[in-house]
């Protein structure tokens, strides 16, 4: 399985705005985590949201354009449950 260069920047555009959407709503800050941290909780609820999507036949019908819709919609999805799940997890070693 080889990646092209041009499906990482996909990725990580994706991840950004993923990111950037769900750290505006968490955090209710323009900023929300911080670029980094947008950027690694956007790719890592990119691929969390993937799977979920994926895993429950999900299907939004938005296209399959090379960065679609349904693609940030599953990354923002995807990131929102990484946050409650830290959050959680957060909570119980408190």
């Amino acid at each position: 399985m080889s990646i092209a260069i041009d499906q990482i920047i996909v990725w990580l555009v994706v991840g950004a705005l993923a990111g950037s959407l769900t750290g505006m709503l968490v955090t209710r800050r323009k900023r929300g985590f911080g670029a980094l941290t947008n950027l690694a909780v956007g790719l890592a609820g990119a691929l969390l949201g993937g799977f979920l999507f994926r895993l429950l036949k999900l299907d939004l019908g938005l296209g399959s354009v090379a960065v679609s819709l349904e693609d940030l919609v599953a990354a923002v999805c995807g990131s929102l449950v990484l946050i409650l799940l830290l959050r959680w997890l957060g909570a119980r070693r408190s």
